[in-house]
């Protein structure tokens, strides 16, 4: 496959360059919304922190609101990466595969029977709800080929069976549900530090394990057969991915709701830079990802005039023609 950069000096410089970009996007977001603010007054509420409106908006929900878009983000295009070498599909996310809709309906389950809860068993439900969820795209995709189509389509059907389950949830529950409405579109708004911490382990676990995992992905893109000549062990490897989708897919949904689209979008932006080598891809995933999440949740604030929309709406926005493209390519691997 044709890469962009194609040495590894170019390749450490681009990761440079892409962690410089997420800090960048990290200040912008911290920088910008619907309380004015100037990078000034960003600077001053660190050195010389009052009890203003615009210092505890800036300390208190821009800094952890800015953190958790970054951390969500590269566990969606982490768990992405690995989704589509798992499925060699080019079309797989935990978004498209319905492992987010699962992970959504089990909190929100949560939410509606269970008024005393903490994050740790939010979080639980999450990682339930993703495993439940990839275990039935697998149970359907495997009554037909494995296709790179028969499972995109079998993860069609699974997100569209936990949405309208979530649904009649909802409709259910509506009065003690209402405030979840805003969190199932995806949303990084609203959430407290402890949140972040609380979830951030697993996570960092996820993208360990990934990381690690990354030279068996790659043989494993050349073929089972192939795979097993270079001496890996390709059902462990296969067990080991599976629960980083679900442990990134759920934890990112406990944190932030739904989110569609950038797991499917940032791991080509990653091939697309680096090749299907995933020691590379995968930290390149990771960076895109928290980019584009960091852009889309400063453009939600702009979104609509005086008011903000759900990061996730705008994601969509951003993320469906690029789905409809690689449909209409009909791509088997990138």
């Amino acid at each position: 496959m044709n890469r962009l950069l194609r040495t590894p000096a170019l390749r450490g410089a681009g990761l440079a360059l892409g962690t410089a970009l997420v800090v960048f996007c990290l200040l912008l977001s911290v920088r910008y919304g619907l309380t004015n603010t100037t990078w000034q007054t960003v600077y001053a509420a660190y050195t010389s922190p009052e009890n203003v409106t615009e210092h505890l908006v800036i300390r208190t929900t821009r800094v952890p609101r800015a953190l958790l878009a970054a951390v969500v983000g590269s566990s969606l295009g982490i768990a992405g990466a690995v989704a589509q070498v798992l499925t060699r599909n080019p079309l797989a996310s935990p978004g498209t595969f319905g492992i987010n809709a699962g992970a959504a309906f089990f909190v929100v389950l949560a939410i509606a029977f269970m008024p005393a809860r903490s994050m740790t068993t939010m979080t639980s439900f999450a990682f339930l709800g993703a495993a439940i969820a990839a275990g039935l795209v697998y149970l359907l995709g495997s009554l037909g080929s494995l296709s790179p189509l028969q499972v995109t389509l079998a993860g069609a059907a699974t997100a569209a069976l936990f949405f309208t389950m979530t649904q009649g949830l909802i409709a259910g529950h509506e009065a003690r549900l209402n405030d979840a409405l805003y969190w199932m579109a995806g949303s990084v708004a609203g959430r407290e530090p402890a949140h972040l911490l609380a979830v951030l382990p697993f996570l960092a676990a996820g993208w360990a394990v990934a990381w690690a995992l990354g030279r068996s992905l790659t043989a494993l893109l050349m073929g089972e057969d192939v795979a097993r000549g270079l001496g890996q062990r390709t059902a462990l490897v296969k067990a080991l991915a599976a629960l980083v989708i679900v442990v990134l897919a759920g934890g990112s949904v406990a944190l932030a709701g739904p989110i569609s689209l950038v797991g499917l979008v940032a791991p080509h932006v990653a091939r697309y830079l680096v090749g299907i080598d995933q020691r590379w891809a995968i930290p390149y995933a990771a960076l895109a990802g928290a980019t584009l999440l960091l852009l889309a949740d400063v453009g939600a604030r702009f979104f609509v005039a005086h008011q903000e929309v759900p990061v996730g709406v705008v994601t969509a926005l951003i993320g469906a023609p690029f789905f409809v493209y690689l449909a209409r390519r009909g791509v088997a691997e990138s």
